[in-house]
C-alpha cells in the first residue's frame, strides 16, 4: 500500500499545547517504512486487516484526494493528502493556518493580518502539524494501523462499555516520531469488524488508561467508512471526500464556507 507521511506519533490539541482529557498521540513524520509482520501476533494483522478492509480497503484510502472535516466543533481542517497540504481555521477566532506538509512551510493569519515574522511562522506552523496530526488521527486512525513501526498483539476477546462483543488489538510503536512510548488498545467489533472503542496509554509500561473513548456514529464517505463519533462531547461533524478544491486555498486567505464547501 502506497504511504503517506506516516505521521501518526504525536498529539497535541489546541495550538501547540495540550488540553484537558486530551493526550499525546503516537505519530510519526514521513516514514516511509512497510509494515514489518515480523513484530506483529498473526492473529493482529488479520484483525487490523479487517478493519482497513471494513473502513473501506487500503485502495480507496490510497485514492483519497481531499478530506474536509471540523474536529469537536473547535477547528476546520482541508486536508490535500494527495499533494500533501493542510488548511486550517479555528472556529473561536480568526486563526487561520496553511501548511505545506513536505516543507512544513507555510503562511499564518492571526489577530486581523498575516504574520510574516520568521518566529512567529516558526511557531505556529509548527503547531499546524501537531494539530494536523492529531485530528487526522483521531478520525481515521483504522488506516494506519499497518503502517511502518507499527506492532500489533493480539490481547483478548471483551466487551466494550456499549455491549459489542470484540477482539481487542494492542498497538505499540518503535522509535519513530516523538512519543513512541505511547500504547493503544483497540477494540473491533466481531460482527463489523470496525473499530468499536479504544483507550489509550502514555506509556507502553502503564496498565490504567488515561483515557477510554466509543467509535460510533459510522457513514459512508465516498469508499470510506469513518466513525464521527468519540463519545462525551467529541464529536466530528462536516466530513467531505472532495476531489478538487478553490483555486486559492494553499495560496492566499480568501474566505473559504466550509459548511457548504462540496
Amino acid at each position: 500500500m502506497k504511504s503517506i507521511l506516516t505521521f501518526f506519533l504525536f498529539l497535541a490539541i489546541g495550538i501547540g499545547y495540550q488540553c484537558k482529557n486530551e493526550v499525546n498521540e503516537p505519530m510519526t513524520q514521513a516514514n516511509l517504512m512497510a509494515f514489518d509482520p515480523e513484530g506483529s501476533d498473526p492473529e493482529a494483522i488479520r484483525v487490523a486487516d479487517d478493519v482497513i478492509d471494513a473502513s473501506g480497503g487500503a485502495q480507496a484510502w490510497d485514492s483519497l484526494k481531499v478530506l474536509k472535516f471540523n474536529f469537536f466543533g473547535r477547528r476546520w481542517l482541508l486536508w490535500d493528502k494527495e499533494h500533501e497540504k493542510v488548511r486550517i481555521e479555528n472556529v473561536s477566532n480568526d486563526t487561520k493556518l496553511i501548511l505545506d506538509l513536505k516543507t512544513r512551510t507555510g503562511k499564518v493569519y492571526k489577530d486581523g493580518k498575516e504574520w510574516t515574522e520568521q518566529d512567529t511562522l516558526n511557531k505556529y506552523l509548527e503547531s499546524a502539524y501537531k494539530m494536523w496530526v492529531n485530528d487526522v488521527y483521531w478520525l481515521v486512525a483504522p488506516f494506519k494501523f499497518k503502517d511502518g513501526g507499527v506492532h500489533l498483539k493480539y490481547l483478548k476477546e471483551d466487551t466494550t462499555a456499549l455491549g459489542i462483543e470484540s477482539d481487542v488489538i494492542e498497538l505499540t510503536f518503535d522509535s519513530v516520531g516523538v512519543t513512541p512510548e505511547n500504547k493503544y488498545h483497540i477494540w473491533v467489533g466481531k460482527n463489523s469488524s470496525l473499530v468499536a472503542q479504544w483507550a489509550y496509554y502514555k506509556n507502553k509500561t502503564d496498565s490504567t488508561a488515561m483515557f477510554v473513548n466509543p467509535w460510533d456514529g459510522y457513514v459512508r464517505y465516498g469508499n470510506l467508512f469513518i466513525s464521527s463519533d468519540r463519545g462525551s462531547g467529541r464529536q466530528f461533524s462536516g466530513i467531505k471526500s472532495l476531489t478538487s478544491l478553490p483555486e486559492n486555498t494553499f495560496k492566499n486567505f480568501d474566505p473559504i464556507d466550509f459548511e457548504r464547501l462540496q
